[in-house]
């Protein structure tokens, strides 16, 4: 897919169905370098531009491998870094000279930051009509909240979200994932891939991509009931707001653990399981709608039935019934568990140097191809030198120059040194 202007394309770890694009990855934390780090997995080759400081991400505590934060590791693996100074006249050719031979740009600047560096989106897209350009914000490029900052849990506040989470009567509580930067982050890679499959006959085009907006699209159906009934929906805590068997219990060790039994099958499972077959005749609880109204009876007599076992025997008698039912694992229960299912959702990162870091890996399957291997996150301006002479052309002497006056740096730590933070 790369196009005739874009050069010789190296990308660092071969095939994918993104093999052949380039992508000028100009962002910082997490909502685009997860981005990219998806395009990455999918086969583009990413160029990582940064500041001769480094993203800094690069240095968020509490844990680290060496002197790599796990946060940067965990969402900047299979790319290259470059460090550029954009506020030279050198630092920002050198940048403007790789958008030339990129197919892509993916940026979370500010809105207005691109163009006050001289990266005018809508200037560079005139001479380059098919770039194809994702600028990832807070709240968009455009709209009265354009210039303000923000973070996660600030879109998460602003949507509505942090409203639904937590317990009844309880404060609002967080999205235990960063679920407004990696919403983020997806959808502007669905954005990046959709312009991709289009260019051939539209050409590029530039995706405007809202933190608060991805949020707001997650709101889903108690987003419409509020819109369509005028409700406000609250805490859901351990339950859901239509279907009552679709919550949380605690066994007799205290263990917790889900029941989904969303369907007039999996109630009469779920009745079996507990040995109750008179719930199923009971009016109260004779189909969903039913259930919904006597939930507040219905509730207490699942949760004293759950009360007579063990979480674990519970999910093996609902399981061998077909209603759908898990334990509510620790985070490392769930990573041993995904490790032994052997479908490559954890993946080992080796660095040369002897460094070694364990990362979630990529969802995205493809029937009949293996998993594409992982390369370790690169080191700040690790590829500096050897992007300015492959892909841009420039002579040593040129590169000598460029290094020599700070418009582009490449990491000169041994291993197990701190980068300095220009």
């Amino acid at each position: 897919m790369t196009s005739a202007r874009s050069g010789p394309s190296t990308p660092t770890v071969p095939g994918g169905p993104l093999s052949g694009v380039r992508v000028l990855d100009l962002t910082t934390f997490l909502s685009g370098p997860f981005a990219t780090q998806i395009l990455s997995d999918l086969g583009a080759e990413v160029i990582k531009v940064e500041s001769l400081g480094g993203d800094l991400s690069r240095s968020i505590p509490p844990h680290f491998v060496g002197d790599d934060s796990v946060y940067f590791l965990a969402n900047n693996r299979g790319k290259r870094s470059i460090a550029v100074d954009l506020k030279t006249d050198d630092g920002r050719q050198v940048v403007l000279d790789l958008i030339a031979r990129s197919d892509v740009v993916i940026e979370n600047f500010r809105p207005g930051v691109c163009r006050r560096l001289g990266l005018d989106p809508d200037r560079i897209r005139a001479d380059q009509p098919d770039l194809v350009w994702a600028s990832i914000s807070g709240f968009g490029q455009v709209g009265p909240l354009r210039d303000q900052p923000a973070y996660d849990m600030v879109v998460q506040a602003m949507s509505g979200v942090m409203s639904l989470t937590g317990e009844p009567g309880g404060p609002a509580v967080r999205l235990g994932i960063p679920a407004g930067d990696l919403i983020a982050g997806m959808y502007a890679t669905i954005a990046v891939m959709a312009a991709l499959l289009d260019r051939p006959r539209s050409g590029g085009r530039t995706a405007d991509v809202s933190m608060l907006d991805g949020q707001l699209a997650m709101l889903s159906y108690q987003g419409a009931y509020s819109l369509v009934a005028g409700v406000t929906p609250g805490p859901q805590g351990r339950g859901h707001d239509s279907i009552p068997t679709y919550r949380s219990f605690a066994g007799r060790d205290g263990r917790e653990f889900v029941v989904t039994a969303n369907t007039e099958r999996m109630w009469q499972g779920l009745c079996d399981a507990l040995g109750r077959p008179d719930l199923i005749a009971d009016e109260r609880f004779v189909d969903g709608r039913a259930r919904l109204t006597h939930r507040d009876q219905l509730w207490p007599i699942l949760e004293k039935e759950f009360a007579r076992r063990t979480a674990r025997e519970w999910v093996r008698e609902l399981a061998t019934r077909a209603v759908p039912v898990s334990l509510i694992k620790t985070v490392p229960e769930a990573l041993r568990d995904a490790d032994e299912a052997g479908r490559d959702m954890i993946v080992d990162l080796a660095h040369p140097d002897g460094r070694q870091a364990r990362v979630l890996g990529n969802p995205v399957r493809y029937v009949g191809e293996s998993a594409r291997p992982a390369t370790y996150p690169p080191g700040l301006g690790e590829h500096t030198v050897a992007i300015l002479r492959d892909i841009l052309g420039r002579p040593p002497e040129e590169v000598d120059r460029l290094l020599s006056n700070r418009a582009v740096a490449t990491d000169p730590r041994p291993p197990g040194t701190t980068p300095a933070v220009a």
